[in-house]
């Protein structure tokens, strides 16, 4: 980071170690280095306490270091770390294979499969539609995001800082717009655009899955109209197609459901899960119909550490958190609150031009002026970096990195909500008085 803190003497010696020893690629988004963390409160290494509405980027819905996540995972490690499934299975992966099965929507017989990653759990959903379907072709959306490995780079939209300079990438895919309310784009547009791409792009008959966020993320917690998914799903359903709902962001109770997906009623063929299924812990899956699940031979898909014990373990107390503390109610309330809070914003702030969200999947949109529509990805930055100093973290979306999002703990308790939005609403006139 080019500042050194005074007032955080340690920190600002481990990120002048960070300069020395780690790659640029991985920058630092805040200029103090953590300590520990419990619930929704982070620790510097100077004793700074800050309100965490990042999440670990939305890993940590039951928060940090859950006393019940805790426990499960030193009780694995009494017994042991690491076999490779593949080679010597074991119950706990069994056990979050089931608990994912019975999770997710609709009626079809299930399987499921763990990974390590998000963008790990995007690359073997379309190997797998693309061996059961025997076609080639996969649609994303503009505005996507599915990880940064070669076949989900490929199909994130945003090229900076994720695609530049990367290529070539995979081939056959496609992409089209995602509906977007506050910018007028429509589901029906949205249709149309998909029977255009199949009329001068690439033929239904290509094309193994449709891939969607049924809320974007990276893209700007972009909530799409209600029958945007089911429409989806009636063409997949009329061409062959493989549907698969990336819920990396949005699952485990983040929009008030344990998946988005639950709001419009929509069974997926395959669909992708990860972030807050590990508690803390890198740990993802593909789950969906048992006959697709099923289709690559024995061994042909897999890997070393996928499904690890301990990162099990710690999933399995993230089900029973989740259930046990009615999380899914808290986002719902979380949501609410945010909402309200942030709607007055829009009246009041001429650089605050939308405010939506699904749940606790809340994003405030940052324009230049409310007539053009215009995206002040500046001033966003300048938000983000005050609101730390303040004592909040926050984090940019967008194509733009015009949009403030906001996935934070859903353990966090009201007076820790309302503070972060009394130092964020702070932290914007700040920003805005100083351009």
């Amino acid at each position: 980071m080019e500042q050194q803190l005074t007032d955080r003497p340690r920190s600002a010696a481990i990120l002048a170690e960070h300069a020395r020893w780690v790659a640029r690629a991985k920058t630092p988004h805040v200029g103090f280095a953590a300590a520990r963390a419990r619930g929704a409160i982070v620790v510097d290494a100077d004793g700074r306490e800050y309100i965490d509405f990042s999440g670990g980027v939305g890993s940590l819905n039951v928060g940090h270091c859950h006393p019940k996540v805790v426990a499960a995972v030193r009780d694995q490690l009494d017994k042991f770390m690491h076999t490779d499934y593949a080679v010597v299975p074991y119950e706990v992966y069994v056990e979050v294979c089931r608990r994912l099965c019975e999770a997710v929507p609709g009626n079809s017989p299930k399987k499921a499969l763990l990974f390590n990653t998000g963008a790990e759990a995007v690359e073997n959903a379309v190997k797998i539609a693309r061996y059961a379907t025997g076609r080639p072709a996969v649609i994303a959306f503009e505005g996507a995001f599915h990880g940064r490995t070669y076949m989900a780079m490929s199909l994130t939209s945003r090229v900076h800082p994720y695609k530049a300079g990367f290529g070539p990438f995979v081939p056959e895919v496609y992409r089209i717009p995602y509906p977007n309310p506050y910018r007028g784009i429509t589901t029906d547009m949205v249709m149309e655009s998909l029977q255009r791409l199949f009329r001068a792009g690439v033929a239904a008959t290509d094309v193994a899955a449709i891939i969607v966020e049924p809320v974007q993320g990276e893209g700007g917690y972009i909530v799409p109209p209600d029958d945007f998914l089911p429409r989806l799903r009636d063409v997949a359903d009329e061409h062959g197609i493989v549907l698969i709902v990336d819920e990396v962001q949005t699952g485990f109770g983040r929009t008030g459901r344990m998946f988005a997906v639950e709001h419009v009623g929509v069974e997926p063929d395959l669909m992708t899960v990860g972030k807050s299924l590990g508690g803390g812990l890198p740990l993802s899956a593909v789950v969906g119909k048992a006959t697709l699940m099923d289709a690559p031979v024995p061994g042909g898909l897999g890997g070393t550490f996928p499904g690890n014990p301990v990162a099990c373990a710690a999933a399995l107390a993230v089900f029973d958190i989740i259930q046990e503390e009615n999380l899914l109610a808290r986002a719902e309330a979380i949501g609410r609150t945010m909402l309200e809070r942030m709607r007055g914003w829009v009246e009041r702030y001429p650089f605050v031009g939308d405010a939506r969200g699904r749940g606790a999947m809340v994003g405030l949109e940052i324009v230049k002026d409310k007539e053009s529509k215009q995206p002040d990805g500046q001033l966003t930055q300048r938000i983000v970096r005050r609101a730390w100093e303040n004592g909040v973290i926050i984090l940019q979306a967008g194509l733009e990195g015009n949009v403030l999002r906001f996935p934070m703990p859903l353990v966090i308790t009201d007076e820790q909500l309302n503070r972060g939005l009394d130092i964020l609403e702070r932290s914007m006139q700040e920003a805005a008085a100083a351009r």
